[in-house]
């Protein structure tokens, strides 16, 4: 602490750069989970402590990857999460003390970890839908179900997105992780990597249960519409199966491991300095606007002329019986479609041709439609995000997402 003390000015003006330089990435990332990002850092100072890892070239390792897939993609997730662990390696290089708890949090409440779940959220959901058919059927008469909707009584009962917990499932985590730093400020000892990565695993169990319990709770009660009732149970659920055996549990998970006395160590001042330029030079690079060609080799079945551009990474072709959006690879469909008020009710993957695609059968105002999309580079489909990202990382070819909608 003494040396940060030391250097102090340095590596605040360092940092304040940095900060005014990503400016618009920070505040956006800030508005998406303000209170999960602001208590995982304050978690990070407070549940911090002394560790022989040398967590400096894993850390810088991390920070490397993400800044090397920013600086070629452009992606400002990505980024953000090196901004947020750059965080990490200097408290750790100054002080020897890390958190892997609060450390695990950060990278939860990360927008790629968002991305990734926005991505699982449709599949997740039917998943779940299913075995709570499976279970509700032997008690209540249901006709049939369809994806997220279930058909009871000649009724229609739809399991909105909400229904998916995220929003609990980031909590949940958090809330473990509090219970975990509150068990060893009490017991003054630490728990062992083990017993953290177990305790997570419980978490998420628990995670599981409670939103299974949740939705089979808001399918009796026919209450699968966000008002009070649904948040009540929501919250209810959350308390009664996962915080309360959370509670329960942590008696069985006692911290032994005492705090370890680290000798004074000469800082590797080059991991910093290497990082600082890194994140410098991914900074710059990622403000330059770069061209999407989305038009670029398109099919000739797509009338361009008859299309608009939406904004620079949306472009728009209206049919009366087709509705097209080419956008960039970024861009997720099944995102678009529930922020505009859809209901995503099944999704499965479909052959064209003999290629592969996405289909999404979605419902708006009782009418039902088919949409269609895929990735595209050189004519070829894709429906793997992974692969895409792969072929643009190493090649830098042209890639769009085309997303073709109809009305049932």
């Amino acid at each position: 602490m003494n040396l940060f003390l030391q250097y102090k000015k340095t590596v605040l003006l360092i940092f304040g750069c940095l900060l005014l330089l990503n400016y618009s990435i920070i505040s956006a990332g800030l508005n998406n989970n303000l209170l999960g990002i602001l208590a995982s850092i304050g978690l990070f100072f407070i549940g911090s402590r002394k560790t022989t890892f040398n967590i400096s070239y894993p850390l810088f390792a991390m920070i490397f990857i993400l800044e090397f897939i920013s600086f070629r993609l452009h992606t400002k997730s990505l980024h953000l999460l090196a901004l947020a662990l750059f965080v990490c390696l200097l408290y750790y290089s100054f002080t020897q003390k890390f958190s892997f708890i609060a450390f695990i949090c950060i990278l939860l409440f990360s927008s790629v970890f968002s991305t990734f779940f926005d991505y699982m959220t449709t599949e997740i959901k039917q998943i779940l839908c299913y075995n709570v058919y499976i279970v509700l059927k032997n008690f209540i008469a249901i006709d049939k179900i369809e994806g997220v909707n279930f058909y009871i009584n000649n009724a229609k009962i739809t399991v909105d997105t909400a229904c998916m917990g995220l929003s609990m499932f980031k909590t949940g985590l958090l809330s473990g992780a509090f219970i975990l730093t509150l068990e060893e400020k009490k017991q003054s000892k630490y728990f062992n990597i083990l017993q953290i990565f177990l305790f997570c695993v419980v978490i998420i169990i628990l995670n599981i249960i409670s939103n299974y319990f949740r939705i089979i709770t808001l399918i009796l009660f026919q209450c699968t519409q966000e008002n009070v009732l649904h948040h009540t149970i929501g919250i209810l659920c959350f308390v009664f199966y996962q915080i309360v055996p959370m509670l329960f549990l942590i008696r069985f998970f006692k911290p032994k491991t005492e705090e370890t006395q680290t000798e004074k160590q000469q800082h590797k001042f080059a991991i910093i300095v290497v990082a600082t330029a890194i994140l410098f030079a991914t900074s710059f690079e990622i403000k330059k606007i770069q061209p999407n060609n989305l038009l670029e080799n398109l099919s000739p079945e797509y009338s361009i002329q008859n299309g608009t551009w939406v904004n620079n990474e949306v472009f728009k072709i209206s049919t009366p019986n087709k509705l097209i959006y080419i956008k960039t690879f970024a861009h997720n469909p099944l995102v678009c479609w529930t922020g505009n008020g859809y209901k995503i009710i099944e999704k499965k993957e479909t052959a064209r041709g003999n290629q592969k695609i996405w289909q999404v059968k979605m419902e708006k105002n009782n009418i039902q439609y088919y949409s269609y999309w895929w990735y595209e580079c050189d004519r070829k489909k894709y429906t793997s995000l992974p692969e895409v990202l792969l072929i643009k990382l190493f090649t830098n070819k042209s890639m769009r997402l085309i997303n073709e909608t109809t009305k049932i």
